[in-house]
């Protein structure tokens, strides 16, 4: 296996342009959202707020499993904080995972909340649709273009 494959991975790539656009509108300190590819890598809009939520690996694990399995959003609670997870992917690539952490919120708020929440999710899968879209039509650009400077190139 290369090294490399998931660094260029079409999630990853995607995982970056939408965690870039997200984290660029999120005011700051109030919410922790982390997009998680399937490899484990980790794009927190707040690194700092993030570590200090001391999520295990086998937590993070579990609730890879329990969105896996259809049971999706999860909603938890570790500590004085409710843990919001969820499914992240696209028409053509499964991205990985939304990960959405609400400090200070108590299980009972965040399910009071709950509707704000999945159409909260719905909007950062969008947004993923849309970057994907993007990147596709930049693509087919560039290959129309290139096709263009080779048939002028052969008629030359």
């Amino acid at each position: 296996m290369n090294m490399y494959d998931s660094l260029f991975s079409p999630s990853c790539v995607l995982n970056e342009q939408l965690a870039r656009q997200l984290f660029e509108l999120m005011p700051d300190g109030q919410i922790v959202i982390a997009i998680v590819d399937k490899e484990g890598h980790y794009w927190p809009n707040d690194t700092e707020a993030f570590s200090k939520l001391h999520l295990s690996e086998s937590f993070l694990t579990e609730l890879q499993h329990k969105i896996d399995d259809g049971h999706e959003p999860v909603i938890t609670q570790v500590d004085d904080c409710s843990i919001i997870a969820a499914q992240l992917c696209t028409e053509k690539t499964r991205c990985g995972y939304i990960l959405m952490a609400l400090p200070q919120h108590s299980p009972e708020a965040t399910l009071v909340n709950g509707d704000l929440i999945e159409i909260v999710l719905s909007q950062i899968n969008l947004i993923a649709r849309l970057i994907e879209k993007n990147n596709l039509l930049y693509e087919l650009q560039v290959k129309h273009f290139n096709a263009h400077v080779q048939r002028q190139t052969l008629v030359n």
